[in-house]
C-alpha cells in the first residue's frame, strides 16, 4: 500500500461516524441482497394457528395477526426501503443538480426562475406538500416516490448553484471557452467533476430523509399498500394490537432507526471528509 492510500486510510479511521455509518450501511445492502437467504419464510405465508405468537428461536422478531412471521417480513422490507431510497434521491439529484448547474452557469432571468422555484418549494413543508401531491394522483408507492422526489431536490439545487457560481470565474473554465467548447461540455468537463464532492455529501444525507418519508407516508396509508412488507405498512397494521404484541410495531421501528441513523452516520463522516463547508450551508 502506497503512502497516499495509507494517508486516506488514516483520515478515514479518525472519523468514527464514517466507519460506524459504514458499516450500516454495508449490513443494511447485504440484507437486502440476500434476504431470500436470511428470511426463514416468505413475507406472504400466512399460519393462522401460530398469530401473534412472540419472539421465539423458530420467528425470532415473532407473527403478526395473520401469523406472518415478522423478521422475514421486516428483512424483506429493507429491499422497498433501499430501492424507493435509491429511486427517490435519483429523481432528486437529476433535477437538483441540472437546474443548479444551468442556474448557476448562465444566471440571468434563469438563475432567478429557478431560485424562484426553490424558493417556493423550498417554504412548504415537505410531507404536507407530498401529501398533496398524492392525494391528487392516488396512494401508491410510485406515487409516493414521484412526490418526495419533487419536494426535496431543492437544497441540492441551491448548494450545486452556489458551487457552480464560484467554479465558473476560475481559469481552466475560461480557457475551455476560449477555445470554443460548448456550455454542455463546459459544464460536464470541467465544472460537474470539480463539484462532486458536496453532491456526493448532499446524496448520502439525503438517502435516510427519503426512505423516512416514503416510511412515514406508507404509515399513514398514502404509500405501499398490504400486504407489502414495507416497514410503514408494517406499523401501521400493529398499531391496533400494540397492546396484545408490541413487537409488531417495535421491530420495523427498530430496523427504521437503525438504517436511517447508520445513513445520516454515513453522511455527516463523509461530509466531514471530503467537504466540512457544507456545515455551514
Amino acid at each position: 500500500m502506497n503512502d497516499s492510500a495509507l494517508k486516506t486510510l488514516r483520515r478515514v479511521l479518525r472519523h468514527p461516524m464514517f466507519v460506524v455509518g459504514l458499516l450500516i450501511f454495508l449490513s443494511v445492502i447485504i440484507t437486502a441482497m440476500f434476504a431470500d437467504y436470511i428470511a426463514p419464510r416468505t413475507y406472504r405465508e400466512m399460519d393462522m394457528t401460530n398469530a401473534f405468537a412472540p419472539p421465539s428461536r423458530a420467528n425470532p422478531f415473532g407473527t403478526d395477526n395473520y401469523g406472518r412471521c415478522l423478521f422475514s417480513r421486516v428483512v424483506y422490507g429493507s429491499r422497498i426501503a433501499l430501492r424507493v431510497g435509491l429511486i427517490v434521491v435519483g429523481i432528486q439529484a437529476l433535477l437538483g443538480i441540472s437546474l443548479g448547474l444551468i442556474a448557476g452557469y448562465y444566471g440571468g432571468i434563469l438563475d432567478r426562475l429557478i431560485s424562484f422555484l426553490c424558493d417556493v418549494t423550498w417554504s412548504m413543508p415537505p410531507l404536507v406538500f407530498a401529501m398533496a401531491i398524492i392525494m391528487a394522483l392516488g396512494p401508491s408507492l410510485d406515487n409516493v416516490v414521484i412526490s418526495i422526489a419533487i419536494v426535496s431536490w431543492a437544497e441540492m439545487a441551491r448548494v450545486v448553484r452556489s458551487k457552480t457560481q464560484s467554479v465558473k470565474a476560475t481559469a481552466y473554465v475560461e480557457a475551455a471557452r476560449a477555445i470554443g467548447r460548448t456550455d454542455a461540455g463546459i459544464m460536464g468537463r470541467h465544472i460537474l467533476p470539480n463539484i462532486l464532492s458536496p453532491i456526493i455529501v448532499l446524496v448520502t444525507l439525503a438517502l435516510p430523509l427519503a426512505i423516512l418519508s416514503t416510511t412515514s407516508l406508507s404509515f399513514l396509508g398514502l404509500g405501499a399498500q398490504p400486504p407489502t412488507p414495507d416497514w410503514g405498512v408494517i406499523l401501521n397494521e400493529g398499531i391496533d394490537f400494540i397492546q396484545r404484541a408490541p413487537w409488531i410495531s417495535i421491530f420495523p421501528g427498530i430496523a427504521l432507526v437503525y438504517t436511517v441513523l447508520g445513513f445520516n452516520l454515513l453522511g455527516i463522516g463523509l461530509r466531514d471528509i471530503l467537504d466540512p463547508q457544507l456545515r455551514d450551508l
